[in-house]
């Protein structure tokens, strides 16, 4: 418990100092007018309040990652409650709030226009159909998972309910931001929180043993070890909470309805530590719930790592039926206010593509109806082989993303190392990940890790000849 306790406060320290200083170094200042200002449409760009921005921030990057992703990691032990800070902290938050803010200089520009300008017109076309690929399969998966969850609450079919998600999709991709997710989210927003704070709660009442950080410290509790191993496995299983490519894509959304430059730690930052916070109650719930990580390991794959079942169970069982109901519609409500938001900026980011201005109904539906009719048809296909390179794809975007932001600090000042070094950690993640995998390259762990340090090592080197290049 005392380190589970300690994690919350460590990130909570890194809310209130760390942001600060990375805060400082961007140079936010509340005298300069935002997009919402600046390029108002009543679409798009709409002013919010900071407390109706912030939730929808963290509802559309807090999918089922910190729910799913955190109870998976959970079976390694306690080293997922050190990922989880380490990387939340000074990965996962820099990476969030500095795309956001520099989305801001740009008037509210997509993520592949952002890094297409740091790193090269190539990547940006390689950019703009990633990130477009990725939120086509994001938007269309988070369609069958809620439906499903919905038809065992209330039974009227399951294509019937995905129906209902998928129109909801449309209406929150084409309707002005602040007219349906504006209003929904608040409720969305209560079921989530109202999930993590009452599983929090049961854990602390029920006095259930959470395993420490020491004498534990990186021992591999996976059942399989050897198939396992903490490097690079937890630090791709546990992305939402720790570090997510996926929510470059989404804080442009924000930038373009944020009132002012100094609410964008709050926002940004202060929406990526609320979700790690959620990722550590579900942790500490799936290594304490069942009596410990072995447990956990052994009702995993009984259930052939159905983290749905581990949270349906927890659930249930410390909030009881009425509790259960609500938290169950918090699980929900994570993947539809991500499966909404990823259409949507889907939508934002051809119309950035094709410099096709957004007030227009008719411009917008050009773009719309395209996107869901690949959207129906990705729905159409069993995902369960290609989503597994989505949590690869994720991270990989995450690692693309370190890497423009550092190119853009070294521009700037001499604090680029405080994004270089997370950025050449996850670099390094990524590749022996690839070349482990058995869905990659299925090399020997030993290469794969060398394979690994040596591609992070070239990437260094090449960072330092391109700021150098640069100076000159």
């Amino acid at each position: 418990m005392i380190s589970f306790i300690g994690s919350i406060i460590l990130l909570l320290a890194g809310y209130f100092f760390y942001s600060r200083v990375i805060e400082r170094i961007f140079g936010a200042n509340e005298n300069i007018l935002t997009p919402a200002y600046t390029s108002t449409d009543g679409v798009d760009y709409v002013p919010m309040k900071w407390g109706k921005v912030f939730l929808i921030q963290f509802l559309n990057i807090a999918g089922l990652g910190p729910i799913f992703g955190a109870v998976a990691g959970a079976m390694w032990g306690p080293v997922a409650f050190i990922w989880i800070v380490l990387g939340n902290i000074f990965a996962g938050a820099v990476h969030d709030y500095l795309s956001g803010m520099m989305s801001i200089r740009r008037n509210g520009a997509s993520i592949s226009e952002i890094v297409g300008e740091w790193m090269g017109n190539g990547v940006k076309q390689f950019m703009r159909g990633f990130t477009l690929i990725l939120m086509l399969l994001v938007g269309a998966v988070f369609v069958s998972g809620p439906a499903a969850i919905l038809n065992g609450l209330f039974e009227i079919g399951i294509p019937t309910w995905g129906a209902i998600v998928f129109i909801y999709y449309i209406l929150a991709t084409m309707l002005p931001i602040d007219k349906l997710i504006g209003h929904i989210y608040p409720l969305f927003g209560f079921a989530l929180l109202f999930m993590a704070i009452g599983i929090l709660f049961g854990i602390i009442s029920n006095n259930y043993s959470i395993p420490e950080v020491f004498p534990y410290g990186f021992t591999n509790m996976h059942h399989n070890p050897d198939a396992y191993p903490i490097w690079p496995l937890v630090f791709i299983t546990i992305a939402c909470g720790a570090i997510s490519g996926f929510h470059a894509t989404q804080s442009p959304l924000m930038a373009r309805c944020i009132e002012n430059e100094k609410l964008g730690r709050r926002v940004f930052y202060g929406a990526m530590v609320t979700e790690g916070v959620v990722a550590l109650i579900w942790a500490a719930a799936g290594m304490a719930y069942f009596g410990g990580v072995d447990q956990l390991n052994t009702i995993m794959t009984e259930h052939k790592g159905n983290a749905a079942w581990v949270v349906n169970v927890i659930s249930n069982s410390l909030l009881g039926k009425l509790g259960g109901i609500l938290a169950l519609l918090g699980v929900v409500a994570a993947p539809i206010t991500s499966g909404d938001t990823a259409f949507r900026s889907a939508r934002l980011i051809v119309a950035d593509f094709l410099h096709l201005d957004q007030r227009s109904i008719k411009k917008r539906m050009i773009i719309v109806i395209p996107l869901f009719v690949v959207g129906f048809l990705i729905t159409q296909f069993d995902f369960a082989i290609i989503w597994r390179y989505m949590a690869w794809s994720n991270q990989t975007l995450a690692t693309i993303v370190l890497w423009t932001i550092t190119l853009y600090l070294a521009s700037k000042s001499n604090w680029y190392f405080l994004t270089l070094i997370p950025a050449l950690f996850m670099t390094a993640v990524i590749s022996t990940y690839i070349f482990v995998a058995p869905e990659g390259l299925q090399l020997p762990y030993t290469i794969s890790v060398v394979v690994g340090v040596v591609i992070a090592s070239l990437s260094g080197v090449l960072f330092f000849v391109k700021i150098k290049q640069t100076n000159q």
